[in-house]
């Protein structure tokens, strides 16, 4: 017996099976730094048409998380597959560097070394400091995952540039009309001591005080509504979850269409809506009461009520916010402290009355609480309730109520003199709306209705922060009257000075007064000439916002409006929201022609991941244990337009996954290593089992990159894995393997296979690069030099479509072929556990069916479809008794019997002519003819 392994093409190639991740990806990212491999990439596209993926800006200030590096990678996988459709598609990252949570930290480190009074401009230094530091440690961060992009070029919102963007912008809101300045309530954070927007209040359970207070009602006019009343001892019964408000009690607000009724108790008669007097009775002890009076709660309107602790008048107003839900009908009413108590204040004429300072204490002349704030005083409120007979009743309710972003602590609504983009002015809501609707695709679809929603209901835009670190309000304060001026060119010729200033808007607080005052008239208000500078900031959210004046208007790389804004999705009511409002107030347009969202990260369990469950995973970690491919493969199987599950589970499931498609690729790899393109079969002469998985991969293709285009990578993931595992492992690579290592090298068959192969690998490598960088990259490198493109990276690669030239017919020929390959897999399998055949090159196959199904076997290599020794053809009639009988083809039988002959010493296949040439006697005749040939 000879020793034939040495006659065999065996494959071959320098493609390591063990990925060792952890080890190459920062081999990889060195090369790529050295290459220019982003330059690269996006210069293959010069004069292409544009596609602008414009980047959210992450928040300088601490390590990235799941949730970062999910959003990034998402980015990357567009980027770069908008790149090899062939697009012009830029990635200038940005940052935001601006705000609340950064001066925070600084004002903490201060503290700690008893630094508690600096000057704004030390305290902005040191911000920028802080922020640079974050940004170069995520930078560094987001490059490791393998995100290609302008990183030593990015956008920054501390940059003199982009604050003179900013703070053009304003100016451009100003000179329309749109920006106004008054005392109006809105979040503002005790702990923080600053307004808060909508996108910076989360809300949380809390636990509050619950009271039922009630005012005395002595008015002259409540003769002739209810004569049975008695003045001296009629109330009406409110109901609040904030005590501390009802020293800045300005009125009782009751629904007009509602019916209230006069209730005659044991200590006098009290006025609270019908539906609700049952609930109220019982809890505020009234044994016996009566229904004396019915009235419309309009009929109530003017009615003076007193202040239960000053007895100043708190009249009865009309508002239709008022509910049944709970309570008693009647609400409370502080101007000072409420948005809807505002909107009822002003059309009534109440004053707006909110006596505390910014930490939400008390001033001295709100008597009995003064030097209290708003959470020691509820106590003492209810207290003195008590003490003065005004309390009916005290619970506690555990609610959903609004919390500072960042310190995490319950807020209130405190009226303050604060700047606002009006939503009516230039009718900004409506236009806004009507571009959520017409102008932009919202992915999901769900995700127009949201945005609609919030910008439906919202108030003006609260654009001011009583802070240090932002971009200034451009604006003087008369010091007479207050009255704020803001002349549109006045501030245009201030904001052209940011952009020359080393520290941009830091020229607001360091030039002297008289220059900022050049050429400023007197105030048109009270004609004083002593001006202050505005030494509030701009809201974060309107410095991001205007991202695309910064950005996509200036840069050449980009453009405006974009194609596509990409972030979480509590990003509806913050940089999606902003964006569309800054764009349509000034440009009158939307910033996006689409917007994508994806959810967020959870647990295995679905849990959101916190610290305090202990559920937090770092990406550092993953990437430690099992490389960036692995996350980046994590982010492109989920469907991330939902939460997205993270578990140790599935990471262990994606690496056997990986591990699948490295090994696919490094076959076909392997098999190339004698071929070149001159070896190349013509499409029409390939043979049929190879032009049909040609035909397969132009499918997967397509689909893979409709995918693409769709921003569906997890429909990407699983064509590609199945590709690999389903239709060129089980399937095509396993039947041709005997042609690659058997057949004669230059032969027809053997060329045929290889060619596909080639086909197939280049394909895989294309539709893997955007999400398996790392290693699309490697197998890129390792491609037989007489095959690899004359390119400098993978990345220049196009996703040119495949051409197989399969008829419908042929198609369907080769899908039954399929079907059949299966259902004899199955007959082969009984027989393999009863130790009949152990290889199925042990077996005979007799295949019955119908004329049809048999004509349509006719001329096929069934040897190597079925990967037997020999096959034979009966009609149906013939199916012989204890014959497999297929349930999926009708007809169908399948007899496996063990192959007759001897084994090819060489192929393995059993064959009964082995020794036809002496010199070869335990070869089969297909291997002796491949033998002598040579």
């Amino acid at each position: 017996m000879s020793d034939y392994k040495s006659t065999l093409l065996l494959p071959k190639t320098s493609f390591p099976m063990k990925a060792n991740l952890r080890q190459r990806e920062p081999e990889a990212l060195a090369r790529w730094e050295e290459n220019q491999t982003y330059a690269r990439m996006t210069e293959s596209n010069n004069g292409a048409e544009r596609f602008v993926l414009h980047d959210g800006p992450p928040y300088a200030n601490g390590n990235i998380h799941m949730g970062t590096a999910l959003n990034k990678i998402i980015k990357d996988i567009v980027v770069k597959s908008r790149n090899m459709q062939g697009f012009q598609a830029e990635y200038v990252p940005g940052w935001d560097c601006h705000g609340l949570p950064i001066e925070h930290k600084v004002e903490q480190q201060l503290k700690e070394k008893g630094k508690t009074d600096l000057p704004t401009t030390v305290i902005r230094r040191l911000c920028r400091e802080y922020a640079t530091k974050w940004l170069d440690v995520q930078r560094k961060d987001f490059k490791r995952l393998g995100v290609l992009g302008q990183w030593d070029n990015p956008y920054v919102t501390m940059t003199p540039e982009y604050e003179a963007a900013t703070a053009r912008e304003l100016g451009r809101f100003m000179a329309e009309g749109s920006v106004v300045r008054g005392k109006k309530p809105v979040h503002w954070c005790c702990d923080c001591h600053t307004a808060l927007a909508e996108a910076e209040v989360e809300y949380e359970d809390h636990t509050s005080p619950s009271i039922y207070v009630r005012f005395p009602l002595k008015n002259a006019d409540l003769s002739q509504i209810c004569p049975q009343a008695d003045p001296a001892a009629t109330w009406i019964a409110i109901w609040t979850t904030t005590p501390w408000t009802i020293p800045d009690n300005m009125a009782v607000a009751v629904h007009p269409d509602f019916d209230y009724v006069f209730v005659q108790t044991e200590s006098g008669t009290y006025i609270l809506a019908e539906e609700l007097l049952e609930s109220c009775a019982e809890l505020f002890g009234w044994n016996e009461h009566g229904i004396i009076k019915r009235v419309k709660g309009a009929e109530l309107e003017g009615l003076q009520a007193e202040h239960p602790i000053y007895g100043r008048p708190s009249p009865i107003v009309l508002a239709d916010y008022v509910t049944l839900d709970t309570g008693t009908g009647c609400v409370h009413t502080a101007p000072g402290h409420g948005r809807e108590d505002f909107e009822t204040g002003q059309r009534y004429g109440l004053e707006i009355y909110s006596p505390m300072d910014d930490a939400g204490v008390f001033r001295k002349e709100v008597e009995f609480f003064a030097g209290l704030n708003v959470w020691d005083a509820n106590p003492k409120v209810i207290e003195k309730l008590k003490e003065l007979g005004k309390l009916l009743a005290s619970q506690k309710i555990t609610h959903s109520y609004p919390h500072c972003w960042r310190c995490k602590k319950p807020v209130i609504f405190r009226a303050t003199t604060q700047w606002f983009i009006s939503m009516a002015a230039n009718d900004l809501r409506e236009r806004a709306l009507k571009a959520i609707r017409n102008d932009v695709r919202w992915i999901p679809a769900w995700g127009e209705e949201r945005i609609y929603g919030m910008i439906e209901k919202r108030p003006d835009w609260c654009i001011s922060r009583q802070r240090n670190w932002g971009v200034p309000i451009v604006a003087l304060i008369c010091e007479e009257c207050d009255e704020a001026w803001h002349d549109p060119e006045w501030v245009f010729r201030i904001v052209d000075r940011f952009a020359e200033h080393e520290h941009g808007c830091d020229y607001w607080f360091d030039a002297p007064m008289e220059e900022i005052t050049e050429g400023v008239p007197v105030c048109p208000k009270c004609g004083a000439r002593k001006w202050k500078r505005e030494s509030d900031i701009l809201d974060v959210w309107f410095d991001s916002g205007t991202s695309f004046a910064a950005v996509c208007e200036q840069r050449k790389d980009v453009g405006y409006p974009a194609d596509l804004y990409l972030e979480g999705s509590d990003q509806h009511r913050g940089w999606f929201h902003s964006s569309l409002l800054a764009s349509m107030g000034t440009r009158g347009k939307p910033p996006y022609k689409s917007v994508l969202t994806h959810g967020y990260v959870v647990d295995g369990d679905g849990r959101k991941m916190s610290k305090s469950i202990g559920n937090v995973v770092a990406p550092k970690e993953i990437i430690d244990k099992y490389g960036a491919e692995i996350l980046r493969m994590w982010v492109a199987s989920s469907n991330y337009q939902e939460d997205v599950r993270l578990s140790t589970e599935t990471l262990d499931r994606l690496v056997d996954a990986y591990r699948r498609i490295r090994n696919t690729c490094k076959f076909l790899l392997s098999v190339l290593n004698d071929f070149g393109p001159e070896n190349a079969v013509p499409v029409k002469q390939l043979l049929g089992p190879d032009r049909f998985l040609l035909d397969v991969m132009a499918r997967r293709h397509e689909e893979m990159q409709q995918a693409y285009t769709e921003y569906e990578f997890h429909k990407v993931y699983h064509t590609l894995h199945n590709t690999c595992v389903v239709e060129l492992s089980s399937f095509w690579l396993d039947i041709v393997k005997d042609r690659l290592y058997c057949e004669s090298q230059d032969g027809l068959k053997r060329r045929s296979a290889q060619t596909v192969a080639w086909q197939a690998l280049l394909t895989l490598i294309r539709d893997m690069a955007p999400i398996l960088s790392f290693t699309a990259e490697e197998a890129f490198s390792h491609l037989p030099q007489s095959l690899k493109p004359a390119l400098p990276t993978v990345f220049s690669l196009r996703f040119d479509p495949l051409e197989a030239e399969i008829s419908d017919e042929e198609r369907s020929r080769w899908e039954l072929l399929l079907e059949l390959r299966g259902e004899v897999t199955k007959a082969i399998e009984p027989k393999r556990k009863e130790g009949l055949v152990g290889k199925s090159l042990d077996a005979k196959i007799t295949l019955y069916g119908s004329n049809e199904l048999l004509d349509r076997l006719d001329g096929l290599d069934l040897l190597e479809f079925f990967i037997v020794s020999r096959v034979e053809l009966q009609p149906e009639a013939n199916i012989p008794k204890g014959a497999y009988r297929s349930e999926e083809i009708e007809g169908l039988g399948v007899v496996v019997e063990h192959a007759q002959g001897e084994k090819c010493q060489r192929c393995w296949r059993f064959d009964d002519q082995l020794g036809t040439n002496s010199e070869y006697p335990d070869v089969c005749p297909r291997c002796t003819a491949v033998l002598t040939e040579a």
